[in-house]
């Protein structure tokens, strides 16, 4: 087992409450992690070869202590914060995340036929290549907005690269197929889980769920718990999971 990438879910609190959430997140959810947990563990993590944090969530910038977590990692791996973007309106949250250069944010545009969110995003993305942050976005698309979903991704090409947006088919329900995915990108080569084609454990990547549990997805079900917030914890809950689709849940 080589794990370089570890995602980590900080909560399952976010107020965007978006009812097709994998992680169930909304405004009555919770944040179990201390701050100093996850730094303890991604610090372990990164000693035994893990090269990049992911942070995500919930709404990582509803999470007190976010920018602490940056601070501690940004000197000794890369990390990733992923958004709805919504925290950034904030003016003190913008400067923070100016202030503390997390590698790269992406923010995801879970509503594509929402002109407003779009242009929010847009314009979000166009501040961060004022700055020394990497911007991306996370494209959520469902089979049933393929043309909002196609007219929002040639808008983003006009300022990203196609190596910067990322399409995710929505899961559970409405989910897209690949030639669906390459009529948004309009048949361009495009960024996506490598999940579209088939489903298979990954080989190097990892999710640490608001729970403190683990497997190698972050939508696949059969979680186990971190009996040691550790590398070896990882490992070893990771031992414990028989990985299943998440299409079988």
């Amino acid at each position: 087992m080589n794990i370089e990438l570890l995602s980590i879910d900080l909560s399952n609190f976010c107020s965007k409450q978006c009812p097709f959430c994998y992680n169930h997140s909304d405004a009555h959810g919770n944040a179990i992690w201390k701050p100093d947990e996850v730094i303890s563990l991604s610090q372990d993590c990164i000693a035994n070869g893990v090269k990049a944090i992911s942070l995500g969530g919930g709404e990582p910038f509803e999470y007190d202590g976010v920018f602490q977590i940056i601070d501690a990692i940004r000197p000794i791996a890369y990390i990733s914060v992923t958004t709805n973007g919504l925290p950034l309106l904030n003016h003190a949250i913008w400067q923070s995340l100016i202030s503390h250069r997390p590698d790269k944010i992406h923010i995801t545009i879970h509503n594509p036929e929402d002109r407003k969110e779009a242009q929010r995003v847009f314009g979000q993305v166009i501040e961060l290549k004022n700055t020394d942050i990497t911007a991306g976005v996370n494209l959520l698309v469902p089979s049933d907005k393929l043309e909002a979903c196609r007219d929002v991704y040639a808008n983003l090409r006009t300022i990203l690269s196609s190596k910067q947006i990322i399409t995710v088919p929505q899961r559970f329900s409405k989910t897209p197929s690949p030639k669906e995915l390459a009529f948004v990108t309009d048949n361009e080569p495009f960024q996506a889980p490598s999940c579209i084609l088939r489903c298979k454990q990954p080989e190097n990547f990892c999710s640490v769920s608001w729970d403190k549990k683990v497997n190698f997805c972050s939508y696949a079900g059969g979680k186990q718990p971190l009996e040691s917030l550790t590398y070896q914890g990882v490992v070893d809950a990771l031992d414990r999971i028989k990985f299943q689709s998440c299409t079988n849940l």
